[in-house]
């Protein structure tokens, strides 16, 4: 990988974590809990619920990505980035900007 390459990941990973950051902060808001003493009835109350917990997951999973992202902007000057931990072969570097720290395509299968 070349260090033009690797410049350019650095820039999009830093620029998704800022946007990231940003996304965890109004899900964070939007998961916190709601009070039994709201009146907004029976079933606005289960649409909160059910809205609660796929916010959840999007929070899970925004961090998730997160901290993959931290850990490839940790890793950019490692001299074997963009290669598969498991195979050794360089990774694509559409890949990696679409997958922050992931394994070839032939090793995921």
């Amino acid at each position: 990988m070349t260090d033009q390459e690797k410049i350019q990941i650095q820039k999009y990973l830093i620029k998704e974590k800022t946007k990231l950051v940003v996304r965890i902060e109004e899900l964070r808001e939007l998961t916190q809990p709601i009070e039994p003493d709201d009146a907004i009835g029976r079933v606005s109350r289960m649409d909160a619920i059910n809205n609660k917990t796929i916010n959840q997951q999007a929070l899970k999973k925004a961090n998730d990505k997160l901290n993959k992202i931290n850990i490839s902007l940790e890793r950019i000057d490692d001299k074997d980035f963009g290669t598969c931990i498991q195979c050794k072969k360089s990774i694509p570097i559409q890949r990696l900007l679409l997958m922050p720290g992931s394994i070839c395509i032939n090793c995921a299968h």
